[in-house]
């Protein structure tokens, strides 16, 4: 039986749906605008946007120029007087009404990130809930965090594609709701509309946020740089990471960017298998496409041959396809590990990545192959990859000392202890890590030597929120460490002589979190 796109999530339909609910946010011709001023204008130069499903063009991001975008942060910045006057009662009311407005639209918003970012209809859902649960915890416990504090001024959030609710318009909720105005940049490959909806709910509630779309080379004079800003939050890369570290160490302007690393699980003395392997395939939800992806498995050698028992049944079970599919109408949406990367340009860079370490003598150890059933026929898959491991990765190879942000993983065997940590330690720092070992001393002593900021015991750590800390060390993050009341004082002012926890230029790590 041949599939069919499932009629609930048709795109026209989608966007038929968000112009209807959000007039004001969308041109006569149905384009997305900019949100400036309190006000959707501006559509600016439009770029070409097209699903990572198959190619749908979507319709156009609202590309602003420089010059706009500084008048939409001045005009951001301006809001800071009223908005930090107006008491904390009333911001709750305010941001509680947004989370109304979320929950209301929310099978609009998750099936919006299905084609925009290629999510799985159950991930796309766990992004726009957990947005509204974390949001949900700071209301009740912003009270309690904000004594003797006040508001900082215009936060500036640059993000990623690849959380847009749970990452990012959670972050802005937050931000606000600590008596900031907000502005974010779309990212540039995925989240317009689902983050379009999302603004358009929260400035209705009365919220002081702001929109742009634009190139982030061109739009960093004013949404890093600016002196308009009184806080940049980052989420992205190391290599743009770095640029922007760098252009403010000299400035007295508060940040929190947050890169990537290879997050790494290493197995030392270690027997239960079966738990292991749900961790490992759980790990594949949205083609490891986070940056607490665990991508890098470091094994006792003498414990290889179980490892591999228990591993190539993982890979081969992953399902992966067109999320969009069903087989007739009324068909629940399928169950995927992963959809699409997010474009054909990512397939390519994880091909040249794979390619290169196996020429340079790295061992495959598994390759997927694509099932037709999950695609329709003749639709463009060029953003879509199988899953993929390598074993023996030479030194000089890519995929050894950077995270591939998709579903490639590299396994390394080693002989002693000091050469297991050597090996997850091979990024100068990362986000998370895990060691799993029925060894609960050693697995401690070796967790206390591993260079992530988060270390799990027979469980993998994710980013988490709430009234847990979040960060880096080493090249994984710069500046504030967020999380529970962390990223609330990453935003508001304390005592005089107040140091916050992060990870700073000195390198200094303020008191360890862990």
């Amino acid at each position: 039986m041949t599939k069919m796109i499932a009629p609930d999530v048709e795109w026209s339909g989608l966007l038929a749906q968000a112009r209807s609910a959000f007039p004001e946010a969308f041109d006569s011709g149905g384009h997305a605008l900019n949100l400036i001023a309190g006000e959707w204008s501006h559509p600016g130069n439009g770029k070409h946007f097209l699903s990572p499903v198959d190619g749908t063009e979507l319709g156009l991001y609202p590309m602003i120029d420089l010059d706009t975008a500084l008048r939409a942060v001045s005009a951001a910045a301006e809001e800071f007087d009223t908005w930090s006057r107006v008491d904390l009662d009333t911001r709750r009311t305010r941001v509680l009404a947004c989370l109304d407005g979320l929950r209301q639209h929310r099978d609009l918003i998750a099936r919006l990130l299905i084609w925009e970012i290629g999510k799985p209809w159950s991930q796309a859902c766990v992004d726009v809930d957990r947005c509204i649960s974390g949001v949900e915890w700071y209301l009740e416990h912003i009270p309690s965090m904000m004594q003797w504090r006040k508001p900082l001024g215009l936060i500036s959030n640059i993000a990623s594609w690849n959380y847009p609710l749970s990452v990012l318009v959670h972050a802005m909720l937050v931000q606000v709701l600590a008596g900031n105005p907000v502005i974010a940049k779309t990212p540039s490959d995925g989240g317009l509309y689902a983050l379009t909806v999302s603004l358009a709910i929260a400035r209705r509630a009365g919220l002081p946020v702001s929109l742009v779309s634009g190139s982030g080379g061109q739009l960093s004079e004013a949404l890093v740089r600016n002196p308009d800003i009184a806080c940049l939050a980052f989420v992205g890369g190391k290599t743009n990471g770095r640029d922007i570290a760098s252009s403010l160490y000299d400035r007295n302007k508060r940040y929190m960017l947050e890169m990537e690393g290879v997050n790494a699980y290493g197995i030392w003395q270690f027997s239960d298998w079966d738990s292991l392997s749900k961790q490992l395939k759980r790990g594949f939800d949205y083609g490891k496409q986070r940056c607490t992806a665990y991508v890098r498995l470091v094994v006792q050698r003498q414990l290889f041959p179980q490892f591999l028992e228990m591993y190539l049944p993982v890979l081969k079970s992953l399902r992966f396809g067109n999320p969009t599919l069903v087989d007739q109408p009324g068909d629940p949406l399928p169950t995927l590990d992963f959809g699409p990367m997010i474009n054909s340009r990512k397939v390519e860079e994880l091909r040249v990545m794979y390619s290169e370490a196996i020429g340079s003598g790295a061992v495959s150890l598994y390759e997927g192959h694509f099932d037709e059933a999950m695609f329709l026929p003749n639709q463009d898959i060029s953003a879509y990859i199988a899953p993929a491991s390598v074993f023996n990765l030479p030194r000089n190879c890519r995929l050894h000392h950077n995270e591939p942000f998709g579903p490639i993983d590299s396994v390394v065997v080693v002989d002693r202890v000091e050469e297991l940590i050597a090996e997850m330690n091979i990024s100068n720092g990362s986000l998370v890590s895990s060691i799993a070992s029925d060894n609960k001393r050693l697995a401690q002593q070796i967790a206390s030597e591993i260079r992530a900021f988060k270390v799990g015991i027979n469980t993998i750590r994710s980013r988490g929120d709430r009234d847990e800390v979040f960060g880096g060390i080493g090249q994984s993050w710069r500046g504030c460490f967020v999380g529970g009341k962390y990223l609330v004082e990453s935003v508001t002012i304390g005592a005089p002589g107040e140091r916050l926890m992060g990870n700073f230029p000195d390198y200094t790590l303020m008191p360890d979190a862990r």
